[in-house]
């Protein structure tokens, strides 16, 4: 048997999935995730999962097709070219590609000015959530080094959308250029207003995080929203209108690109 990989090479972390042919959208029979910082682990844990996905006695591990959306650079893309080519996975170069944002692709509708400017992250994650909302109206924020927050129509067109500073990000800002603040990490948003300083920031950031979303949502007269990224877990309980948290919107994206082939 023979494997799509899908790669999600974010700004913090570099997430991958093996898809078998076939799979239902978004059914993984092995995924992973690493930090920049220990991505050289990558090529042993794929290599691990391959073989364990084959089984025993069953010949060598096989992908058949690789789509990777990075948006952490040049260098980024280098390293996983050689990974791939490394004698543990053996991936040939025609097998792999490189998702980009086009005027069209698996039902979506790129309607940025430019659509070769919209971030390939974005775009996957707007196939995703069509892909899983047909027919619909939706809003999908995907939250993590920065929160993006798009919209796409029921009939598949990509209208556009929102970029703001991530959750960790905002709290980063705020304890480096302002005096006297600490660094506060992703919780619990506190109950009412803040008697402290730690819990004033972590709202003040949450709330304006929701609150995008709420924009967007009313905005566009949405009648979904999806809620993916590493900080979803945090935002979502905060969006006041309604919602569903869904993991790897972007690599779910990437599936049904890679379905619609």
């Amino acid at each position: 048997m023979t494997y799509d990989l899908l790669i999600d090479a974010g700004n913090t972390r570099i997430k991958w999935a093996l898809a078998a042919p076939g799979a239902v959208l978004g059914d993984w029979d092995a995924h992973g995730a690493h930090m920049h910082a220990d991505a050289a682990d990558f090529p042993s844990a794929l290599a691990a999962a391959l073989a364990s996905c084959t089984g025993p006695g069953t010949g060598a591990p096989a992908v058949g097709r690789v789509l990777i959306a990075n948006v952490a650079g040049q260098a980024v893309r280098d390293m996983l070219t050689a990974w791939l080519a490394a004698p543990q996975l053996g991936i040939a170069q025609p097998a792999i590609e490189w998702f980009a944002s086009l005027p069209q692709r698996a039902g979506v509708r790129n309607a940025y000015r430019n659509p070769s400017q919209l971030g390939c992250d974005r775009f996957a994650a707007a196939i995703g959530a069509h892909a899983l909302c047909p027919d619909k109206d939706i809003v999908v924020a995907n939250c993590g080094t920065a929160t993006t927050i798009d919209a796409i129509t029921k009939d598949g067109t990509f209208l556009g959308g929102m970029i703001l500073p991530g959750l960790g990000l905002m709290a980063s800002s705020l304890a480096k250029n302002t005096a006297q603040l600490p660094q506060v990490k992703p919780g619990k948003l506190p109950e009412g207003f803040a008697n402290n300083t730690d819990d004033a920031i972590l709202s003040g950031c949450l709330a304006a995080q929701a609150g995008a979303i709420e924009r967007a949502f009313e905005l566009h007269q949405a009648t979904e929203c999806i809620i993916s990224g590493g900080a979803a877990p945090y935002i979502a309980p905060a969006v006041p209108v309604p919602h569903r948290h869904v993991d790897n919107i972007v690599m779910i994206g990437l599936h049904a690109a890679l379905r619609s082939a």
